[in-house]
């Protein structure tokens, strides 16, 4: 395995629920409407210190789109999900942009000390945007 490199943004950022990495800067969140399976999620132009799985077409509420799956390059948590292709008209606007659960992610300005590790030991708990 080769080093990690992690990018740092200044300012307010959202970071990874479970190991803290900075995600997304404030400056770049779209909307905060956004809905995934797990609840809320919220749309940024960009993110930085993911990964990404395979592309694949999801049937969604307003349509179909060729996504693919984000994970924190730092402990390799599902996130959320990069739109690559919608095929709606009136859709286009999320081409290119990165949805985030807010279940997974957390606001930057949190005090770490009161930080508390919130994965389950257990895999059945561990669900899939």
């Amino acid at each position: 395995m080769g080093r990690l490199f992690v990018r740092y943004l200044e300012g307010k950022t959202y970071n990874c629920k479970f190991c803290n990495t900075q995600l997304g800067h404030a400056d770049s969140l779209v909307s905060k409407a956004f809905h995934c399976s797990s609840g809320r999620a919220y749309l940024f132009n960009n993110v930085v210190n993911i990964t990404f799985g395979q592309s694949e077409e999801r049937t969604m509420l307003p349509g179909t789109h060729t996504v693919t799956d984000i994970f924190c390059c730092r402990c390799g948590q599902i996130l959320g999900w990069k739109y690559e292709k919608t095929h709606e008209e009136s859709q286009k606007y999320k081409e290119g942009k990165f949805v985030l659960g807010r279940v997974r992610i957390i606001d930057g300005e949190f005090d770490s000390e009161f930080y508390i590790d919130t994965r389950s030991s257990s895999s059945d708990d561990e669900d899939t945007m």
